[in-house]
């Protein structure tokens, strides 16, 4: 009983788990039917506790279906006017690329077998079967409708590239060496010799930054909302959920359950609120600390969070958001910068720091990967909820992107370079002359340790006392301590 609990679920044991390749491919199959129960238990459980439920158990298969391709931005038609829906919950698609990526990895790592190539083209056609059977059984006609050749292209091109980095994890850190060679290709004056990690890791920081203000953004909103729900008369019905309240339970667990996982889509509109441009409920609106144009939203509890039409007043201050999240990755490059790196050629010898515009454009390399990642963030995360005025949701990625890159290419530029100036200083003060003055400090202070005490003695009246003041304390503590 210990070794079948042990064992990983549908693993292969004997001679079938033996064949490296059938072995991935199981590895796919089984990657994807753990993605398809994450979604598929929940909607049952909900359908088996809905009194009345209008669908039988097929229409909840077939909801688990429809949102299992949403997790991997594959677009699904709605209803009998078969109304586009493309809003990809994010939550589900992180899993689904964590899940492939950790796969991957595991197969790639493997001894034995027919390489990294052979491994992770079975656990991709493991997964791509899964994913034909769920678009065929959602593609009849139907409350929610797969178009098959679209989603299962869409699905095929996420799981391929999360296999792929999964693959090429166990064999050298892709991201590090692309930097490197990127950085190899500047000019010598502006070049930050040895930078890539540094890159890598204000990159990541600054990212961090932005989440944490998409974060803060959207639990500000929610406290707001609490709040004026709060302070409304007593029977009003709850803003932005009236009909999801009034549903029962099992409605209100579910539109819970669905925004649990939008919640990175409204972190990544949190985001784009903070850096200024904001993002857009529906055609003609717009939402940002300057402004709010808001038209009639779905009954969705995550639209209650949205903020009163109207000038934004003392909203703006989500703006000190963005400068915060730039100073980390300042920081970090100011640091890297002041270490410096190797001069080409000199092998093993002392590390030289950055020159200013090696730091420069260390941060402009920093902003750009800040910028594309925020671009992209802000299209996976927007999309359509039906046609007409909800055809467009979301951050405008031509417009968040810029925007981040600019505020971390003005914040972080000059916190780099102070942070690089007094680094270089304190080490230039650290030289070998610098050794006397921290003798000459020492044997000051254990001068006025001696004289210190002698003065107490004396004030003692004790025989050492009078012994001390008549004998002048000009001992000096021994050099070498």
């Amino acid at each position: 009983m210990t070794q079948l609990m042990g064992r990983p679920i549908l693993e292969v044991p004997g001679e079938l788990g033996a064949r490296p390749v059938l072995s991935a491919l199981l590895t796919g199959v089984r990657t994807a039917l753990l993605g398809l129960a994450v979604v598929t238990v929940p909607v049952l459980g909900l359908w088996v506790v809905t009194p009345y439920a209008d669908d039988g158990a097929a229409g909840a298969l077939r909801l688990a279906a429809a949102l299992w391709l949403l997790g991997h931005g594959a677009p699904v038609l709605r209803g009998a006017a078969e109304a586009p829906l493309t809003v990809t919950p994010l939550l589900l698609g992180l899993l689904a690329v964590g899940q492939l990526y950790r796969a991957a990895a595991r197969v790639a790592a493997r001894p034995g077998g027919r390489g990294r190539r052979g491994g992770a083209s079975a656990v991709w056609t493991g997964y791509c079967t899964v994913a034909a059977g769920v678009v065929a059984q959602c593609a009849g006609a139907g409350e929610f409708r797969a178009r098959v050749l679209p989603d299962l292209a869409v699905v095929a091109v996420l799981a391929g590239a999360a296999v792929a980095a999964g693959a090429r994890s166990r064999a050298v850190p892709a991201p590090v060496g692309v930097l490197e060679r990127a950085l190899a290709g500047l000019p010598a004056v502006v070049r930050p010799v040895g930078g890539a990690a540094a890159v890598r890791a204000a990159a990541l920081a600054a990212g961090a930054g932005l989440v944490a203000a998409g974060g803060l953004v959207v639990a500000g909103a929610a406290v707001l909302a609490a709040l004026s729900v709060g302070a409304a008369p007593a029977g009003a019905a709850p803003p932005g959920g009236s009909a999801v309240f009034a549903g029962g339970p099992a409605a209100v667990a579910g539109a819970l359950l669905v925004s649990l996982a939008l919640l990175p889509n409204a972190v990544v509109w949190g985001a784009a609120y903070a850096l200024g441009p904001g993002f857009a409920v529906g055609a003609g609106t717009v939402v940002s600390p300057a402004l709010a144009v808001l038209g009639p939203v779905p009954e969705f509890p995550l639209f209650a969070l949205l903020p009163e039409p109207g000038a934004g007043g003392w909203r703006s201050v989500v703006g000190l958001l963005p400068v915060l999240a730039g100073v980390v990755p300042g920081l970090v490059l100011g640091r890297a910068a002041a270490a410096g790196g190797r001069v080409a050629g000199a092998g093993d010898g002392p590390r030289v720091p950055w020159s200013s515009s090696a730091t420069a454009a260390a941060v402009l390399v920093v902003a750009a990967l800040v910028g594309v990642a925020a671009a992209l963030g802000s299209w996976a995360s927007g999309g359509a909820l039906a046609a007409g005025r909800m055809a467009g949701l979301g951050p405008v990625p031509w417009w968040t992107g810029p925007a981040a890159a600019a505020w971390v290419a003005a914040v972080a530029a000059p916190a780099a370079l102070l942070s690089r100036a007094r680094l270089v200083r304190v080490a230039a003060g650290r030289s070998p002359g610098s050794g006397a003055l921290v003798t000459t400090a020492r044997r000051g202070a254990l001068l006025l340790r001696a004289r210190a005490h002698a003065a107490v003695t004396r004030l003692s009246g004790s025989p050492a006392g009078r012994a001390a003041s008549a004998t002048p304390v000009d001992r000096e503590g021994p050099t070498g301590s």
